[in-house]
């Protein structure tokens, strides 16, 4: 299960990614694209380009746990830090996009 503690740090993927990337993938993009210690602790967030789709990928100690939720309606916001490859988000926002 996965515990989204507040001592946590949450990093939302700025860029839209293809939702096939699996467990090897997303951590591959977190380690070269984010630069980023997938294998941190750290909560990953990705979502695809139509904002419809989002996984967390999340390292818990001695494998990768991924969590994959399809909207039926409605899109999750964009990311308002155009410019940058990632941004922290707070718990309560992720909980929210949850």
């Amino acid at each position: 299960m996965l515990g989204l503690s507040a001592n946590l740090h949450y990093f939302l993927c700025c860029q839209a990614i293809d939702m096939r990337n699996g467990f090897d993938g997303l951590a591959g993009i977190v380690r070269n694209y984010l630069m980023k210690d997938p294998v941190s602790g750290d909560v990953f967030i990705f979502l695809n380009k139509n904002r419809t789709h989002l996984k967390l990928l999340y390292w818990d100690g001695d494998g990768f746990a991924l969590f994959y939720k399809r909207l039926e309606r409605g899109r999750y916001d964009q990311c308002t830090a155009v410019h940058a490859l990632s941004k922290e988000i707070k718990r309560e926002e992720l909980l929210m996009l949850l």
